[in-house]
């Protein structure tokens, strides 16, 4: 059996399956049913500074995105961090430390980009028993109008600053949230690991307005008859948050920094995913508030069995595997020619793919064929740009074929190049020769 078990940074859970910091962690409640579903930790939810509670809107905090079967796609928030007080919602951490000591329980934190406000919380947070704290620098709305969350998270040398005051404060692991609304996530990686941080998460939400309601023309959702700017998250954010990570885990300045991953984890696939491009574990939210917590159960067993079946003993055979075949675009091979096969007998003759190709691509794809409705891909057109896969609504129908070294491409008239293989060192690759001069 494939061994689940995570060590992050020294701390450890039975699976690498976390609650990310959001509503699902915001009191003990909450937190014990996800224990008992089977969670292998929880970053509580963004604890504040000691003093007034936040206040959030009491009408709609979530605007959505559906696909045609009206599955939930992407979910834009506008809730704020905790509004409960600061003292209980320590004391409710302490006492699920106790009740469930084998768990991951990590404090999110956000307070004033000033030292003496984190030099204040961070002992009272120490005292709650917690494995860990997670700087919020990722929140991208109401608390960053306030010169905290994403107002920090883009401006590395802050970021930098604020890693260096807790890791003087805490004895505790430190990890760094990060914000996706920057132009390049290695840049705040960097500065976390300048100032010391033991880890990184990302991504945070994404800055965001969902939809406009056109009768009362405001954003939603909508509040007394205005809308705001809310934090995107959820499947729709998977691909952005993958491409971060990978940034991140092959970088060679931050290389090595663990990764917890968040962003649109909704199956035992997707955290595959980011633990093969270099996440330590996996940080979920959308997919427990939209099936509930239970569905870690079919995470776990999934992934397992996953593992089982291509021999993979523990997370450490998976973690970062794939992040040595993430490479620039002109380190591709282009000498690599693959084109497209259709399964006659999947088909459907639904003629998506023709007409995609037909109108948007290279008019590779026949519809008639001896007066007969036939679709078929002629190789001497075809580029191998996989838009047809991608739209055919039946699985597996059409398929990508790799053209053999020696062979003949119809459409170039070439013969496809044997030493293809070695396209990074071959002297028709621009980049190889700028490299050997």
């Amino acid at each position: 059996m494939a061994d689940l078990r995570n060590n992050f940074i020294g701390i450890k859970s039975p699976n690498p399956f976390w609650l990310a910091s959001a509503p699902p962690t915001d009191k003990a409640y909450n937190v014990e049913r996800a224990f008992k579903a089977g969670w292998g930790g929880v970053v509580w939810k963004t604890l504040g500074e000691e003093g007034p509670p936040v206040v959030n809107v009491n009408g709609p905090r979530y605007g959505a995105i559906w696909g045609a079967d009206r599955r939930l796609l992407g979910l834009n928030n506008i809730e704020l961090i905790t509004d409960r007080d600061l003292y209980t919602n320590l004391r409710e951490m302490k006492q699920v430390k106790m009740n469930w000591p084998d768990r991951a329980l990590i404090a999110s934190i956000m307070v004033p980009c000033e030292e003496q406000a984190w030099k204040a919380i961070l002992p009272l947070v120490e005292e709650t028993g917690a494995d860990g704290i997670e700087l919020n620098f990722g929140c991208p709305h109401g608390m960053s109008e306030r010169g905290m969350g994403s107002a920090v998270g883009q401006v590395p040398e802050y970021i930098e600053m604020v890693v260096r005051w807790c890791k003087q404060y805490t004895r505790m692991p430190v990890i760094t949230k990060l914000t996706p609304n920057i132009t390049d996530i290695r840049k705040p990686a960097r500065a976390a690991k300048a100032g010391g941080t033991d880890a990184v998460s990302l991504i945070n939400t994404i800055n965001s307005i969902v939809s406009v309601d056109l009768d009362s023309f405001a954003p939603n959702p909508t509040v007394g008859g205005k809308g705001s700017h809310g934090g995107y998250c959820g499947p729709a954010v998977k691909p952005i948050a993958l491409n971060m990570v990978a940034e991140i885990a092959r970088d060679p300045e931050t290389r090595g920094l663990p990764i917890s991953g968040i962003g649109g984890v909704t199956t035992w696939r997707d955290a595959a995913e980011f633990l093969a491009l270099g996440a330590g574990n996996v940080q979920v939210c959308t997919a427990a508030m939209t099936y509930g917590f239970k569905i870690v159960e079919e995470m776990i067993s999934g992934l397992s069995d996953w593992m089982d079946e291509k021999g993979h003993r523990s997370l450490d055979d998976i973690i970062a595997r794939a992040v040595p075949n993430v490479s620039d675009w002109q380190y591709l091979n282009l000498n690599y020619i693959a084109k497209a096969k259709i399964d006659q007998d999947a088909c459907i003759k639904c003629g998506r793919c023709y007409i995609a190709c037909e109108d948007t691509s290279h008019q590779a794809i026949t519809n008639m064929v001896d007066g007969a409705r036939h679709f078929e891909v002629m190789d001497e057109e075809c580029v191998g740009c996989n838009l047809c896969v991608s739209v055919c609504p039946v699985e597996n129908c059409i398929t990508m074929e790799e053209l053999p070294a020696g062979s003949l491409d119809k459409r170039t008239g070439k013969i496809v190049d044997p030493n293809y293989a070695n396209w990074t060192t071959h002297p028709n690759n621009p980049m190889a020769r700028q490299a050997a001069e």
